[in-house]
């Protein structure tokens, strides 16, 4: 990709990413207001069931209701007859689960526009693994992408694949890889889950990844592209053009864009050994102009969350992996009963 860019391109991007990111080093990145508390048990779990590395978050399209998707009470679902896909109403009850036994490392967790429910496993194992798939609101397969328990590279395969986000068109964007000996590329699909094609590989410079952990699209169509190891989020056009470079939201493990082009930033890594001077916690900002502007970092535990999603009257609500649980925020300025 980088051999095609033009000189004029080079420079409009590098300006973009510096402006953005100059504005946010010209204060203490961890100085945004927080705005927010934290409410603990909010979800119903069945009897007998308690929350695993839960790491994929999202919103129906109702707006309100939530969708987890956690490893099975676990670190991993390998051998679990747990379900690990949960939607709960907003008033935290579990209203369906599905998925058990079809998943070994649950990873991401996309709802589309059709109340559909896009899932990834990041780990092969057993003849699973290694997939995307697509389930219906009430569960039932719709579609498979990749090859069940089989890593590549080509057009038929992922290798750990961590997101998918679907475009409003309805094509498809897979985050394949997770660090390591594992992809690091962005794949596009039809509607349909005809492959279109890929780009990226591992590296540090201008639309390379290490570790594509998340996704997330805007209203505008923009792709917006968690590259964890490398400290920022990669923005692209739907074709693979690198538009722009932000590290304001600090080392990014999920990002989520809600209605109004409000994105939210999951930190779970940065301190002292990764990514100094920020701090873990869930950036909160426009899209519009990259500034962040709100900071949570009050989860009350040592680490904060990888998944992220907000409904629309703006609560928050977090997928943690190390604490294997999912926290909800409100706003201050709400009534306690929230």
């Amino acid at each position: 990709m980088r051999s095609r860019k033009t000189a004029a391109f080079g420079v409009a991007f590098f300006a973009t990413a510096a402006i953005s990111f100059g504005a946010a080093c010209a204060q203490d990145v961890n100085s945004a207001p927080n705005g927010y508390r934290v409410v603990d048990n909010w979800a119903q779990l069945p009897p007998g069931r308690a929350w695993g590395m839960a790491i994929g978050v999202d919103i129906d399209r109702d707006g309100r209701s939530v969708w987890v998707f956690d490893r099975c009470g676990a670190k991993t679902c390998t051998g679990s007859p747990l379900a690990p896909i949960q939607k709960f109403d907003a008033s935290g009850k579990l209203v369906a689960s599905f998925g058990a036994g079809m998943f070994n490392w649950p990873h991401g967790l996309f709802v589309d526009r059709e109340g559909n429910v896009w899932v990834t496993d990041a780990k092969g194992e057993g003849g699973k693994g290694h997939v995307v798939v697509k389930f219906s609101p009430d569960g039932k397969v719709l579609m498979t992408l990749g090859t069940p328990g089989v890593a590549g590279t080509d057009a038929t395969h992922f290798n750990a694949p961590s997101d998918v986000v679907v475009a409003a068109n309805g094509d498809i964007f897979v985050a394949d890889g997770h660090g390591d000996a594992t992809n690091a590329r962005i794949v596009k699909f039809t509607k349909d889950g005809k492959f279109v094609a890929a780009w990226g590989h591992k590296g540090s410079g201008p639309g390379e990844f290490d570790t594509p952990h998340g996704l997330a699209m805007d209203s505008a169509g923009r792709l917006f592209v968690a590259d964890r190891m490398n400290n920022r989020i990669q923005i692209f056009d739907q074709n693979g053009k690198l538009l722009a470079e932000w590290k304001q939201f600090g080392r990014p493990s999920g990002i989520f864009i809600d209605k109004h082009d409000m994105i939210y930033v999951a930190d779970s890594q940065s301190g002292e050994k990764y990514n100094k001077p920020f701090k873990q916690g869930i950036r909160i900002g426009s899209v519009k102009d990259g500034k962040v502007t709100a900071f949570i970092d009050n989860a009350g535990t040592t680490e904060m969350p990888e998944g992220v999603a907000a409904d629309d009257e703006g609560n928050v609500f977090a997928g943690f992996t190390a604490n294997m649980t999912v926290k909800k925020f409100v706003k201050t300025d709400r009534h306690a009963a929230n």
